[in-house]
C-alpha cells in the first residue's frame, strides 16, 4: 500500500545513513587497508542482507531463481562490490573526504552518458550541458579553487574517484535486465565477491584486524552496503510521488560535508562547497526534464 509519509521517513533514514559513509570510510582507513576494510564490510553486508531476507520470509528466493541468473549475479560481484569498492577506497585513502565524496556523487551523470552507447538510449543536449556543469564542479573541487593554476593536489586520487563512477555505472547497466529481485541479486553479487576479497586480502595484506577498525568496517557494511539499500528500496516502493523521495538523495552530500568537518576535522573549503553546488545543480537540472 502506498504511503507517502512512510516513504519519506524511510527515504530520510536512508539519506541520513548514506551521509555518514564518507566519514566512516576515512575513519576505517585509519585502522585498516582497503582490502581489509572491504573484506569486513562485504561479510557484514552479506549477513545483513541474509537477515533482511529471513525477516521477509524470502530466503527461498535465493535458490528459486534460475541457475543462469544466479551465476550471472555471482559474476557481477566482480564488478560490484569487488572492483568498485577497491577503487573507491583507494581514492578515499589518497584524497580528503571532502574531495572524494562529491566526485563519486557524479556517478548518476556517468550512468546517463554510458547508457547512450551501451543501452542505445538517445543522446540529449541536456545530458551534455549537465555534464559541463557537473564536471566544472569536479574541476573546482579537484583544484581546490586554483582554477587558473590548474593544479590538482593528487591526480591519481581524483582519477580513481572518477573511475569509481564508471565502475558503479557499468554495474547498474549490466544489472538493468536482471530478473532477480534487487535484494536477492545484491546478495548473490556479494556472495560472489567475498571469496575474491578474502584471497586478495590474504595475498596483499593479512587478517590482523584491530578492534577499532573492525567496528567501523562493520558499520560500513551494514549502512553503506546492507540495510540502507533495503530502506531506500522500501521508500521508493511506498512512495506515491517517487520524485519527492528520489530527490532526497541530493541532501546526502551536504550533510556529509558537515560530518566531514565536525567529525574528521577537515576544513571544508569554499571551493568544495561551490563545486558540490555545481554538481548537485547539474544533476537536478538533468533530471528536471527541461532541455
Amino acid at each position: 500500500m502506498k504511503n507517502q509519509r512512510r516513504a519519506m521517513a524511510f527515504g530520510l533514514g536512508a539519506v541520513a545513513a548514506w551521509s555518514t559513509v564518507a566519514t566512516a570510510f576515512k575513519l576505517a582507513l585509519r585502522e585498516l587497508d582497503s582490502t581489509q576494510l572491504l573484506l569486513i564490510a562485504v561479510a557484514v553486508s552479506l549477513v545483513s542482507l541474509t537477515v533482511v531476507l529471513a525477516v521477509q520470509h524470502r530466503l527461498g528466493d535465493l535458490l528459486a531463481a534460475p541457475r543462469r541468473d544466479r551465476l550471472r549475479a555471482l559474476g557481477l560481484g566482480v564488478l560490484n562490490p569487488f572492483v568498485y569498492y577497491l577503487v573507491l577506497f583507494a581514492a578515499y585513502d589518497r584524497l580528503p573526504a571532502q574531495v572524494a565524496q562529491p566526485i563519486n556523487f557524479t556517478w548518476a551523470l556517468t550512468l546517463s552518458w554510458l547508457s547512450i552507447p551501451l543501452l542505445g538510449q538517445k543522446p540529449r543536449a541536456r545530458d551534455l550541458w549537465a555534464g559541463v556543469v557537473c564536471y566544472g564542479g569536479v574541476f573546482l573541487i579537484a583544484t581546490g579553487g586554483d582554477v587558473a593554476g590548474f593544479r590538482v593536489a593528487d591526480p591519481l586520487g581524483v582519477g580513481l574517484a572518477l573511475l569509481s563512477t564508471v565502475m558503479w555505472a557499468l554495474y547498474w547497466i549490466a544489472n538493468a535486465r536482471s530478473p532477480l529481485g534487487p535484494v536477492v541479486g545484491l546478495w548473490w553479487n556479494f556472495a560472489g565477491a567475498l571469496p575474491l576479497i578474502l584471497v586478495t586480502t590474504l595475498v596483499v595484506s593479512d587478517l590482523r584486524l584491530p578492534a577499532a577498525g573492525l567496528a567501523v568496517a562493520a558499520y560500513v557494511g551494514a549502512f553503506e552496503m546492507g540495510f540502507t539499500f533495503v530502506m531506500w528500496l522500501t521508500a521508493l516502493k511506498l512512495a506515491e510521488v517517487t520524485a519527492r523521495v528520489a530527490n532526497l538523495i541530493f541532501l546526502a552530500p551536504f550533510v556529509s560535508l558537515l560530518l566531514i568537518h565536525f567529525v574528521l576535522g577537515e576544513h571544508v573549503k569554499a571551493a568544495t562547497f561551490g563545486g558540490l553546488v555545481l554538481i548537485v545543480g547539474g544533476l537536478l537540472w538533468q533530471q528536471s526534464g527541461k532541455d
